[in-house]
């Protein structure tokens, strides 16, 4: 029976009210803070940031340096590039008028969520309150600003779906009247009033 023990480099700091799950690998230098709870067969690669109470599903992928802040919640099978950043305020300030510096009271964190399947390319950041649709894409060097549709390929600052993708990550191919193919895969998705869906 395989070792299903997460492994931790002894560089990495994972706050021991953390919760790792089987399988799970977390690289050098990254650092997983209190009540963050990531799931089976992840990999946190080095020096990563996972905010406390975030929340990672089983198989996900978070890369290199990648910053993700509190309270975002990854789904399954969720890819995090390089150097992506989840933001979590959305008016960001660091004293309050009067000139005080700001507490935790003194703000609202809002969160990134990332649905099954997404990814978001290397040095992408995730302006907070958004959400990343089923299977998207969201193209290296992006700035995300509003929710992104399940299936979409978006890029630019800020994004804008470019195309549509499939569950293989490949860029779809038109197959008649609101009909898409994967070319990878060969399966077959209908778009209806601006959404892509699997066909039945």
């Amino acid at each position: 029976m395989p070792d299903t023990t997460p492994t931790v480099a002894a560089t990495a700091d994972v706050d021991p009210r953390a919760s790792i799950g089987p399988g799970t690998r977390v690289w050098h230098l990254a650092q997983v803070r209190e009540g963050a709870r990531v799931g089976a067969d992840c990999i946190v690669g080095r020096g990563a940031y996972i905010g406390p109470g975030v929340v990672v599903g089983d198989r996900c992928k978070i890369q290199n340096h990648a910053l993700v802040y509190e309270p975002a919640v990854l789904e399954d099978g969720a890819f995090v590039g390089p150097a992506v950043v989840f933001t979590n305020d959305y008016y960001p300030r660091a004293i309050n008028p009067d000139g005080s510096l700001k507490s935790a009271d003194d703000w609202h964190a809002v969160g990134v969520t990332v649905r099954t399947g997404a990814s978001i390319g290397a040095r992408s950041v995730c302006v907070a309150p958004v959400t990343i649709g089923r299977w998207a894409l969201v193209a290296a060097g992006s700035v995300v600003t509003k929710d992104v549709p399940d299936f979409a390929l978006v890029a630019g600052v800020p994004a804008r779906r470019i195309r549509w993708v499939g569950r293989a990550g490949a860029p779809l191919d038109p197959d008649g009247d609101h009909t898409w193919i994967c070319p990878t895969t060969g399966e077959r998705y209908v778009e209806q009033d601006g959404l892509l869906r699997l066909a039945q």
